[in-house]
C-alpha cells in the first residue's frame, strides 16, 4: 500500500514554498508559528519549530501549544503522506495528546517521530478491513544540542472509508 503520489508528496513536505503554501491556507497557525519539516520518508518525519515573539509564553520560552502542533504534524505527516487524495478516502481523528515536557524550548526544537513502519502497516489494516485502526505515535521534542525538550504521544483513529 503505497500511493502512486507518495514521493511526489514527500518531495513536496520538505521544500519550504509547497509546505508554508500548504500551511497558509489549511494550517495558519503553522504558518505563522514558522513550521517546518525537515524529513519526511517511510520511516521518519522530522518537524522544526522555532522560539521567537510570536510563538513565546511570559516564561520566555516557546508556549506548549506551539510545540503540540508542530509535535502533531511529525506523526500527522506519516499518516498524510499515505492517506492523502487516496481513493476510497481516509477518515482520521486525533483521540487523545499525552505530553511531558522537561526542559525550556528557547530556541528551534525539533520534533522527531520514527513510528513510520507502524503507522504504514496500520493504514493497510485500515484499508483491507475497513474497521476503525487506533495508531499510537510517539514525538520526541529536542533542541540544537540534543537535549530533550518534550516528548509527545498522540493517538489517532484511521478508517478507510466505504465509498
Amino acid at each position: 500500500m503505497v500511493p502512486e503520489n507518495t514521493n511526489r508528496i514527500r518531495k513536496l513536505a520538505v521544500k519550504s514554498f509547497y509546505f508554508r503554501s500548504y500551511l497558509f491556507w489549511k494550517l495558519p497557525m503553522g504558518f505563522l508559528s514558522g513550521m517546518r519539516i525537515k524529513k519526511l520518508n517511510e520511516d521518519q518525519c522530522v518537524v522544526t519549530v522555532p522560539f521567537k515573539w510570536i510563538n513565546k509564553n511570559p516564561f520566555k520560552s516557546t508556549f506548549w501549544a506551539v510545540l503540540g502542533m508542530a509535535g502533531e504534524m511529525s506523526t500527522a505527516a506519516l499518516i498524510l503522506q499515505y492517506t492523502y487524495n487516496q481513493k476510497p478516502s481516509f477518515s482520521t481523528l486525533p483521540l487523545k495528546c499525552e505530553a511531558d515536557f522537561n526542559k525550556k524550548a528557547v530556541g528551534i526544537t525539533s520534533f522527531v517521530c520514527n513510528d513510520g513502519k507502524m503507522i504504514k502497516d496500520k493504514l493497510k489494516e485500515a484499508m483491507e478491513t475497513k474497521k476503525p485502526v487506533v495508531i499510537k505515535a510517539s514525538s520526541k521534542g529536542i533542541d540544537e544540542r540534543s537535549n530533550l525538550i518534550c516528548q509527545f504521544n498522540f493517538t489517532w483513529s484511521v478508517k478507510a472509508r466505504d465509498f
